[in-house]
């Protein structure tokens, strides 16, 4: 147990160390702050979309393949974020790089709603996209800077925050929509980039210029360039992260137009987006754990598989019959983003594998994953139907279980990249 120095009379704490311990405080809180609320931003401008994409649609003049296009923006940003945000860690430091991608959150999501054009809309929509992603890259390392005493919590803390801000845009985009206008319902959520600066500007003054300097939770040991490359690790990883990432946008594009088109109202086409997300959340919280009791987790993918292709055919066959279980097992199948992201450490042995092995996942996989909502939407207007888009998802999760077979092998990168 920590000793406690205990203030007497005789012996008053001196203004000095009140200063330093209030300091401390003010610091990790206002960090746990900045964290939380930047975590809230980084899913908002995808759910809050989608249930408005068709209403948005006819109101601007874009047609379904537009959409598409929409859809495949997060991911290419997504990409995009994590070959640049190494670059501004470089130039800024992290803190200064989170408050870089919250600037560029908000603003995005406000100016997208006061233009009318197609081109606005999309251009604007990319760059709130790319301050996601850039937080996407730099929270997790902040969390390991000021919080390695209570990392577990706190990154607990933080995907929670990430999936409640998945969850609540999904619900309620189309009932503010409805008693406001589209454009109320999509712009909101700038408030929320522009509230999460407020923290991250008090701890750039708190730190005073020293966070450049910081580098505590950055790789040292980075490997030489162009090694991950040639590990079957790193492939195998690359596909299972891909993969899902493309089921899972091309569906948050997608559900609510596919319940529509069945008969659901978009009030019902939203609620069901949200509860995709909360049945993320689950998985989120869980699959960490399951995969690290498994000295190779892939029957674990199999099963996410299982329950991939039962909500394809529930969606496809009989989307009305009982969505509510189609919505529920489609949200289980992306159980296997988490178990990805768990496996970059335990197929590692050193910091600077697991960032190699990190970025190259995220950056192939992402790169990879934004054709998905593209495609998917491409063919249902070449069709007319649903069948060849579900068909396309059910030949990435063959691409996913093969890569899973590559990645939940027990080995670790370094051994197989030279």
């Amino acid at each position: 147990m920590t000793a406690t120095l205990q203030k007497t009379p005789t012996q008053p704490e001196s203004p000095q160390v009140g200063q330093r311990r209030r300091a401390l405080t003010e610091g990790r809180l206002l960090v746990l702050a900045a964290i939380v609320m930047s975590a809230l931003t980084l899913r908002v401008a995808v759910t809050a979309f989608s249930p408005l994409a068709e209403r948005i649609g006819n109101d601007v003049g874009y047609g379904t393949a537009v959409v598409g296009v929409f859809g495949m923006i997060p991911t290419a940003m997504f990409a995009l974020s994590g070959l640049l945000t190494p670059v501004l860690v470089r130039r800024f430091g992290l803190e200064r790089t989170a408050l870089i991608a919250m600037l560029m959150a908000g603003t995005g999501q406000l100016v997208r709603v006061l233009l009318s054009g197609t081109a606005e809309l999309l251009v604007f929509s990319a760059l709130a996209l790319a301050g996601m992603g850039i937080g996407n890259v730099v929270i997790p390392p902040l969390v390991k800077r000021y919080f390695a005493d209570r990392l577990a919590v706190v990154s607990s803390l933080y995907i929670m925050s990430v999936q409640l801000g998945t969850v609540v845009p999904a619900f309620i985009a189309v009932p503010i929509a409805d008693a406001h206008g589209w454009r109320i319902s999509l712009g909101l959520w700038a408030v929320l980039g522009f509230a999460a600066m407020v923290p991250w500007i008090g701890v750039l003054r708190d730190r005073r210029g020293r966070d450049v300097n910081d580098t505590t939770a950055l790789p040292t040991d980075a490997p030489r360039a162009g090694r991950v490359w040639r590990s079957p690790v790193a492939w195998g990883m690359a596909g299972m992260f891909g993969m899902t990432s493309l089921i899972t946008y091309a569906m948050f594009t997608w559900l609510p137009k596919i319940l529509s088109d069945a008969g659901a109202s978009a009030g019902f086409g939203g609620s069901m987006l949200g509860l995709f997300a909360v049945v993320g959340l689950a998985a989120a919280l869980s699959a960490p754990t399951i995969v690290t009791r498994f000295r190779n987790p892939f029957p674990v993918v199999v099963g996410c598989a299982v329950f991939f292709i039962a909500a394809f055919i529930g969606l496809l066959v009989a989307p009305m019959s009982v969505p509510i279980l189609w919505v529920v097992l489609l949200g289980l199948g992306p159980s296997t983003f988490p178990m990805a992201l768990t496996l970059i450490n335990l197929r590692t042995n050193t910091p600077g594998g697991s960032a190699a092995l990190s970025g190259f996942t995220q950056g192939v996989g992402y790169a990879v994953a934004c054709i998905g909502p593209l495609l998917f939407g491409v063919l249902h207007s070449v069709t007319d139907g649903w069948l060849a888009p579900f068909a396309l998802l059910a030949v990435a999760v063959l691409v996913l279980l093969a890569g899973a077979w590559l990645a939940c092998k027990p080995r670790m990168l370094e051994d197989t990249w030279s």
